[in-house]
């Protein structure tokens, strides 16, 4: 049975919503030197860089799968207040600005932070360090696998887990061979959307872990610092940035894609 067609000025406003997130890219593009990108993202810094962030968010990417998950699935059986207040202190950082995820991080796990000053006496340091940025990362990202993979969890035939159940499989062995292939592309969308949002993190990482080229400076630390000295270098930058994204959220699509067809 096909659809009753849609109204027209849903495809205005569908242009106009399009043209406001390409125009920009579209303005950027113009002015990339194209010639000297190669060259560009071969200077020590920009190596550097962008090695720094592959390697960071390949790390918090790691941690929000592991941590977000099992929060992922409790939350999706869970309604109570409980459940709802961890709902929004995971939710929390979406919605921060983004200095304000790093002043908090900073005066929690600093120096002198309220757990950090112990962490200190015993050696361990975790502000300005490598290790601030993976947790500014993750502490950013981790919402968007959460909630992806929550809302596909909710949408779980039970009946299936409820078979598998009834034959002997242990919980661990339901949720490892029933429920998560089943929620395979919402966790690799959101997955990907977390890596994302962690290789494009700017203020909660200055403000944490500050920008000590090769340690903590990241690809948008050194986008924003070349900005001012070099702009060209910036453009070449964020058009790597831009690239890594792209991809990301293209192949994240397709799996969805391809997980709908065979459901069909």
């Amino acid at each position: 049975m096909t659809r009753p067609p849609l109204p027209r000025w849903l495809l205005v406003t569908a242009v106009l919503a399009v043209a406001l997130a390409a125009v920009p890219l579209l303005g950027m593009a113009v002015r990339i030197p194209w010639a000297a990108v190669p060259g560009l993202l071969t200077s020590e810094a920009a190596r550097e860089a962008a090695l720094l962030s592959l390697r960071t968010c390949a790390v918090s990417t790691l941690l929000c799968v592991l941590l977000g998950t099992p929060l992922a699935v409790l939350l999706s059986r869970s309604n109570g207040t409980l459940a709802t207040v961890a709902r929004t202190v995971t939710a929390l950082p979406m919605v921060l600005p983004p200095v304000v995820a790093g002043l908090a991080l900073l005066t929690t796990l600093g120096r002198t932070g309220v757990v950090g000053r112990h962490l200190s006496v015993i050696g361990i340091e975790v502000g300005f360090t490598t290790a601030a940025v993976v947790i500014a990362q993750t502490f950013v990202a981790m919402p968007f696998l959460v909630i992806a993979l929550e809302g596909a969890l909710r949408s779980v035939d039970s009946r299936l887990e409820r078979t598998a159940a009834s034959l002997g499989a242990s919980p661990t062995r339901v949720l490892a061979t029933v429920t998560l292939p089943l929620v395979l592309p919402s966790l690799v969308a959101g997955a990907a959307m977390s890596f994302a949002r962690a290789l494009g993190e700017f203020g909660a990482t200055l403000t944490f872990a500050g920008s000590l080229q090769g340690t903590t400076r990241t690809l948008p630390l050194e986008i924003y610092l070349s900005r001012e000295t070099n702009t060209d270098t910036a453009l070449a930058l964020a058009l790597l940035l831009i690239v890594v994204a792209a991809v990301l959220m293209a192949a994240s699509a397709s799996v969805a894609r391809r997980a709908v067809v065979g459901s069909g």
